[in-house]
Parts: C-alpha cells; structure tokens; sequence
C-alpha cells in the first residue's frame, strides 16, 4: 500500500477509540449474483504486509492476504444481500444493508467504524464515509479483499449450479461473455431483474 494507509485509523486512536473496523462491499455493478460486504477488525499492532485495495490485487494475491487477514484480525463479519432484495429496495441500499449486517455479524463490537464510499449506515457506532477508502485505509482495504474472495468463492458455486453462464470467470460481471451467455439462454434465478444490460 503507497502512501500513510493508517491515517484515518491513527487519528482515531488519538481521540481514543481502539476498536475501529473498516467495511467495503464487492457486487454491486454486477448482473448476477449477491452483494457482500466485509467488516474488518484489524488488531493494529499486527497489520499483514501487502493490503490494498482488492481491484487493483491478483486472484492469487487476494487468495494469500484473505488468509493471513482471517488468521491476525480481531474480528471478521460478512454480510449479503440477496438478488431479491437488490431488485426489491435498488442497489444502493441493497449494499447499504449488506455493510449493516456486516458490521452486525461482528464477534466485537467497534467503536468506530470506517465505510468506503457515501453510504450513512443506520447503525448505532460512530462512522465516516471514506471515498477511495478502500485504497485510502488498511482498514477498508482488508474489508475488501475479504468481501471479493467470500464473493467470488460464492459465484464459484453459482457456475456449478447454473452451467452455461460462465460465473466462475466473470463473477456476475457484465462483460462480453456474460451478455452473450444470456442472450443465448435468457436470465437465470440469480440475475438481478432490476438491471438492464446491452446486447453484444
């Protein structure tokens, strides 16, 4: 990570809290498939070496981190929501709901948390809204590598049980392969009805 990636958590422990989470969410520009979001409790005096912002990391890279970041972490909390309620409520406040039930799923409970982005979670802990948090904060940047690989291993499975639309590779994504799969054979159950999307 280039650049002071504790900022935001260093000026938090000087005004005394301890207990700081990051959150960030994968998905939501997605065709198909969930959102997830990961809330991150990293013990801050053992921070694994190499956390970015999980896009800009490899498969294999995110694969490795995700596993030392579940191994030193305080707490871990992963939070979905599905494609019924993406299409019921809209996108944004489907991720929304994922970081608030991220942040639920916590074993500890932060007393400050830090979200990617502009959502105002409707939670009862402090927060600030971080834009490009995920690159900004360590914090926010281990969230999101744990939320892309739970993700991703999720649309892993999906490809297993819907054959044909190659979920393993795009992930849900809306490019050229998947737009052409679903001109071929029309949405599945896990494709987001509330979106739209271009013919290839």
């Amino acid at each position: 990570m280039g650049g002071d990636k504790l900022q935001f958590e260093r000026r938090l422990l000087g005004e005394g809290y301890s207990l700081i989470a990051g959150i960030d969410e994968v998905g939501m520009g997605c065709l198909a498939g969930p959102v997830v979001a990961a809330a991150v409790l990293l013990d801050l005096e053992n921070i694994p070496d190499g956390i970015d912002d999980s896009k800009l990391l490899t498969p294999k890279k995110r694969e490795a981190l995700d596993i030392v970041i579940r191994r030193t972490a305080q707490s871990i909390g992963i939070g979905v929501a599905t494609v019924t309620e993406i299409d019921r409520l809209n996108i944004f406040q489907a991720g929304r709901l994922a970081m608030k039930r991220a942040v639920g799923s916590l074993s500890l409970e932060p007393q400050f948390v830090l979200v990617d982005g502009r959502p105002n979670l409707d939670i009862q802990i402090p927060q600030q809204n971080v834009l490009r948090g995920d690159q900004l904060s360590v914090s926010i940047g281990a969230a999101s590598i744990v939320a892309k690989v739970f993700r991703d291993r999720m649309m892993q499975e999906f490809d297993a049980e819907f054959p044909g639309y190659g979920f393993a590779k795009h992930k849900g994504y809306g490019s050229r392969a998947h737009r052409k799969f679903l001109q071929e054979w029309g949405p599945c159950s896990i494709h987001r009805k509330s979106f739209h999307w271009s013919p290839v």
